[in-house]
């Protein structure tokens, strides 16, 4: 069986402060995963397409995990809902595009759970994704997620890019 990462891949965790990447880095390192990289955003932009083709040039990931987002909650997605639209976009289709670019053997996604229906049904089962109106508060934030799971999925198919969402 494939194993998903190894001691000897490069792993950019992209978002690694925020409350997801953060975990995902003590997790990796708590199993013995030391080559991880890591930028803060003074040192990388990640809605800056040359600044983003610069860094994984310079630092050649070989994995990547996607944490990093504008988020904001409820009222900032409902007040400032092409902001998140917008940066969220940039942000997931520089890093998603450069790791296919640069040869990135696997990328992970995260989505969110606003991605789905407002009143899916408890438990959500991936299937319900576009199936219903999405929550009018967060839908901006949403499609913004769900277009970086799509780009995912049609660079799996058109490419074989290893690239899967969460």
């Amino acid at each position: 069986m494939d194993c998903l990462i190894t001691p000897a891949d490069r792993i950019f965790v992209a978002g690694h402060r925020g409350m997801a990447g953060s975990a995902i880095c003590r997790a990796l390192q708590r199993v013995g995963y030391s080559n991880l990289l890591t930028a803060s955003r003074a040192e990388l932009d990640l809605e800056n397409g040359p600044d983003v083709q610069r860094w994984f040039a310079e630092h050649t990931p070989t994995v990547v995990v996607l944490a990093a987002a504008k988020v904001g909650g409820i009222q900032a997605n409902n007040s400032y809902p092409a902001d998140f639209l917008l940066d969220n976009i940039k942000i997931q289709t520089n890093v998603i595009e450069m790791a296919w670019r640069s040869g990135v053997r696997r990328l992970l996604f995260l989505g969110s759970s606003c991605i789905y229906p407002k009143l899916a049904d408890q438990p959500i089962r991936a299937e319900a994704l576009l199936t219903e109106p999405l929550a009018p508060t967060n839908e901006c934030y949403a499609i913004a997620k769900i277009t970086g799971i799509k780009l995912c999925v049609a660079l799996h198919r058109q490419h074989g890019f290893d690239a899967i969402s969460l």
